[in-house]
């Protein structure tokens, strides 16, 4: 298995280079160049089984042979062993067909901890392997930073800094980062927002000497080990209620699009999918490419579901490569305009996402309406990202006879604020977090200057 840029420039790289590269040298994002297949039979031999060890079977062909088994499996257990409900992403009964994929009973409460329990030993395992030491730069828009933190606290070969957009996330999402207090942590206030962190993180990629020579390895869904982690839970879900012998159809809460992009790979596998459903919140750009061909940015809107409060969805650009069969150079010009002027989708690679994608917007109004609706219908609390995929799902889905699976992206203790405002008296954090908003904090606030965050890292690396 060798990895490709979606820019077609970059070179080509094994699994350990991607995991230990992040983005490509081109600006793109690495993919496999083949995606493995799994069978029917493959899929069907998978019911019962325990998460980890579907897991290990689904990711085992990207890995290829880079890791041994037994050191890969140990891994993955080990990863997923920090899950507090043993079915690790169980899944919840809403109605008659619709379900609630419950992916945040890892350590932050966020379907971040998937992937980033994992990676952080992957990271640690190759570190280790060649004697080297890293530097972690992620920016965050709330959950990717406390995730990455718990998935790389305990690692002895990693330092990481993690920025996020000062007083645009939640308190629980601040906390959850800044109460760390590990050697190795270190969290970073931006005075700006999310994507002005994340054009830092992507121009200190594109230029290290800042570093001196350290190596800077990506945490965020810009990483390929994110998106091949994510895959599984698309696998298992589907797997429980049936498949391969009956397809599914899944509604993903979405900005970044890495976490859709991931069930998107599990469908090119070989997983029976009849329809993904994008949900955005006012921050649409997403729902205005695959409804209006409209792939244009548009000013931040602040909302309450601040995880997905994103202009830029940078993962996107790995679906565009599909859509585009896989031509670089088509996709490099595409996102050349689309950063100096609106932009449209070509008609053929537009029509081929729009066979299997569709889409829904949810404003603030709404998702207070849709949190307190859900609660009384199915006495489920949902936070307000996950009460926009509940609705997406009812407004776009298109067969009722097919399953559908609502991926719950976080806990609602983390977003307490929209609950409350939806009418709830507040959410209590697990028993683990009881005393967090108690616990002393540590972080700094800089400017949104690329000199001042690259001067900050490399003073503070170990």
């Amino acid at each position: 298995m060798r990895y490709i840029s979606t820019r077609g420039q970059a070179p080509v790289l094994s699994f350990e280079e991607v995991v230990l590269t992040g983005m490509a040298s081109d600006g793109g994002l690495y993919v496999p160049e083949t995606i493995p297949q799994l069978s029917h039979e493959d899929l069907a031999a998978m019911a019962g089984l325990s998460y980890a060890e579907i897991a290990f079977r689904v990711m085992k062909p990207y890995v290829n042979g880079e890791i041994d088994d037994a050191t890969f499996r140990g891994i993955v257990e080990e990863a997923y062993a920090t899950f507090s409900h043993d079915a690790v992403v169980p899944l919840n009964q809403l109605d008659a067909n619709h379900f609630l994929l419950e992916l945040f009973h890892g350590p932050t409460l966020a379907f971040k901890d998937v992937a980033l329990q994992l990676l952080g030993r992957l990271l640690d395992h190759f570190l280790g392997k060649r004697g080297e030491r890293a530097v972690i730069m992620g920016a965050t828009s709330g959950d990717t930073g406390s995730a990455a933190i718990e998935g790389c606290r305990h690692c002895d070969n990693l330092d990481i800094f993690i920025l996020h957009p000062y007083q645009r996330v939640s308190e629980v999402q601040r906390r959850q980062m800044t109460t760390v207090l590990a050697d190795n942590v270190f969290n970073v206030a931006i005075e700006g927002n999310f994507d002005d962190a994340q054009a830092m993180v992507k121009a200190s990629f594109a230029d290290q000497a800042f570093l001196n020579g350290a190596r800077l390895v990506a945490v965020n869904s810009i990483n390929w080990a994110r998106i091949m982690a994510q895959i599984v839970y698309y696998v298992a879900s589907a797997v429980a209620l049936g498949a391969p012998h009956r397809p599914v159809s899944f509604c993903v809460p979405s900005a970044n699009f890495g976490n859709l992009f991931a069930g998107y790979m599990a469908h090119r596998m070989g997983l029976p999918v009849t329809q993904f459903i994008i949900a955005t919140n006012a921050n649409d750009i997403l729902h205005r490419t695959l409804a209006d061909n409209d792939f244009s940015k548009r000013e931040l809107v602040a909302t309450l579901a601040p995880s997905m409060d994103i202009v830029v969805s940078s993962n996107f650009e790995r679906l565009l490569f599909e859509a585009y069969d896989r031509d670089g150079d088509a996709v490099r010009a595409l996102l050349e305009r689309f950063q100096n002027e609106p932009a449209a989708l070509a008609d053929a690679p537009l029509a081929k996402l729009r066979e299997r994608f569709a889409s829904h917007r949810v404003d603030d109004a709404t998702l207070l309406e849709v949190i307190r609706e859900a609660h009384h219908r199915t006495k489920e609390l949902l936070d307000p990202h996950t009460a926009t995929g509940y609705r997406a799902a009812e407004r776009a889905r298109s067969d009722a006879r097919t399953p559908m699976i609502t991926l719950a992206t976080a806990h609602p203790a983390k977003f307490a604020e929209a609950v409350v405002k939806a009418g709830f008296s507040g959410v209590p954090l697990p028993a683990h977090m009881e005393d967090l908003l108690e616990r002393e904090e540590r972080y700094t606030v800089l400017p949104a200057e690329l000199a001042a965050v690259q001067r900050f890292v490399a003073e503070n690396r170990r």
